[in-house]
C-alpha cells in the first residue's frame, strides 16, 4: 500500500475495517523507481475531460466511470477504477485520489480538496489541466536542450575510443617498422602514450568512469551530498542562471494557481516546497512560510533568502500590497517562462560551438601528432 507515511496507512486501513498488526517502510535498497506508468499528457486529457463533464453536471462515479473506460492507458484505468470504488464507498473524491500518491501529487489532491469544499470543482480542474500543461512544455524545454549535448558527448567518446584504441596503435606499428621510433615528434610520442595507457588500462578507466557515476549518484541520495550538488548547480555559468529562471517559473505558476484555487497561503507554501526541485529553493520556502506563520509578509522573507531575484521579490510585494497576488505570481511565471525559452535557446547556442571545437581540436591534434613523423620521413628520403 503506497502513503506519506505509516499513519497514512493506518488510516486507509481503518477506513476499509481492518486492524493493522504490523505496518513497515519498505527497503529501498535493491526497489528499483519505474514510475507511475501515467504519462503527463495521460493526465492532462483526464482532468480537462473530467472538468468538462463535472461542468455539464454528470456525477463524479459516473465520470470516473466514463473516463477509465475511455482511457489506452492500462494501468491508468486501473487507477481510475480504484478511485471509483473508492468514492463509491463513501471517501471524498480528493481523499480517494490521494491512494495514488504517484499519479495525483500534493498540488493536486490539495486542490482538488480545495474545489470541492469551494463547489468549483470544474475550475479547480481547469486551471490544474492548464498548469499542468504548461509545467509539461517547460519540462520538454529542458529536456530538448539536453538532448543535442548528450548526443554529441557520446558520439565524442566513441571517436575518441577508436583513435585510441585502434588507429593511433596502428600508426604506432607503422613508424615502428619504418624505423623511426626514436626520432618522433614530442606531441605524436605524447598522444602515443596516451594511447597506450589507455589500451593497456581501458579496464580502470572504464571502472573509473562508472565510478564516478555512482559516486556521484551515492552522494546524491545523501541529504547533505544533494544540498551541496543543488547549491553547486545554481552556480554554474550560464547553467545556473537558467536553472534558477526554471525554478522561478514552477514557484510562481504553482504559488498563483494554489493560492487562486482558495487553498491557504500556509498550505500552499508548504506544497510549493515540496514540488520545488531544488533543496536550496526548498528551504528558501520554508524559511518564508515559518516567517509567514509568525506573522510577516511573503516579499521580505523571500529577499532574506537571497535565492529568488530582486524583480520577482518586489512584483510579490505589489501583489500583497493591491491583494492580486496570484495573479502577480502567474503574470511573474509567463515571464520567466518566456525568459526560460530564451535562455535554453543561448544556451543551446553556446553548447554547440563549444562541442565542436572541443570534437575538431581533439581530432585535429591526433591527426597532426600522427602525420608529423610522416611529413618528415617523406622530406628525408627526397632530401637523401
Amino acid at each position: 500500500m503506497e502513503a506519506d507515511d505509516e499513519a497514512g496507512v493506518q488510516m486507509r486501513l481503518r477506513a476499509q475495517q481492518l486492524t493493522p498488526v504490523k505496518v513497515k517502510k519498505k527497503s529501498k535498497a535493491f526497489n528499483i523507481n519505474i514510475g507511475s506508468g501515467v504519462s503527463g499528457k495521460d493526465l492532462v486529457t483526464f482532468t480537462r475531460l473530467f472538468a468538462t463533464m463535472i461542468d455539464a453536471g454528470l456525477p463524479i462515479v459516473q465520470c470516473l466511470d466514463i473516463l477509465q473506460g475511455q482511457t489506452q492507458n492500462k494501468r491508468f484505468a486501473v487507477i481510475l477504477r480504484d478511485v471509483k470504488n473508492s468514492v463509491e464507498s463513501g471517501a471524498t473524491f480528493s481523499d480517494s485520489l490521494r491512494r495514488h500518491p504517484r499519479v495525483f501529487d500534493h498540488l493536486y489532491t490539495n486542490l482538488v480538496q480545495a474545489g470541492e469544499v469551494g463547489g468549483i470543482l470544474d475550475t479547480i480542474l481547469s486551471r490544474l489541466a492548464v498548469y499542468h500543461e504548461k509545467a509539461m512544455k517547460l519540462a520538454r524545454q529542458v529536456r530538448g536542450a539536453m538532448v543535442y549535448p548528450s548526443v554529441v558527448v557520446v558520439v565524442f567518446i566513441g571517436v575518441l575510443s577508436i583513435l585510441l584504441g585502434w588507429v593511433i596503435p596502428s600508426f604506432q606499428t607503422i613508424f615502428k617498422d619504418m624505423g623511426a621510433k626514436n626520432e618522433l615528434p614530442a606531441l605524436t610520442l605524447g598522444v602515443m602514450a596516451v594511447s597506450q595507457f589507455f589500451v593497456h588500462h581501458i579496464l580502470i578507466v572504464f571502472l573509473s568512469m562508472v565510478g564516478i557515476i555512482v559516486g556521484v549518484i551515492a552522494l546524491y541520495r545523501r541529504p547533505k551530498g544533494k544540498k551541496f550538488i543543488h547549491r553547486i548547480s545554481l552556480k554554474i555559468p550560464i547553467i545556473g542562471d537558467v536553472l534558477r529562471k526554471i525554478a522561478v517559473a514552477r514557484f510562481t505558476r504553482t504559488l498563483g494557481t494554489l493560492l487562486g484555487s482558495g487553498v491557504p497561503i500556509l498550505d500552499a507554501l508548504e506544497i510549493v516546497a515540496k514540488t520545488a526541485g531544488n533543496v536550496i529553493i526548498e528551504e528558501a520556502i520554508m524559511y518564508t512560510r515559518a516567517k509567514v506563520a509568525e506573522g510577516k509578509n511573503v516579499a521580505g522573507p523571500l529577499m532574506e533568502t537571497n535565492v529568488f531575484p530582486a524583480m520577482v521579490v518586489q512584483m510579490v510585494g505589489v501583489g500583497e500590497q493591491t491583494g492580486q497576488m496570484d495573479q502577480m505570481l502567474n503574470k511573474i511565471a509567463d515571464f520567466y517562462e518566456d525568459e526560460v525559452d530564451v535562455a535554453v535557446a543561448s544556451l543551446t547556442s553556446l553548447i554547440e560551438p563549444f562541442m565542436m571545437v572541443t570534437i575538431g581540436g581533439t581530432v585535429g591534434v591526433v591527426l597532426i601528432a600522427m602525420y608529423l613523423p610522416i611529413f618528415s620521413l617523406a622530406g628525408n628520403i627526397k632530401a637523401e
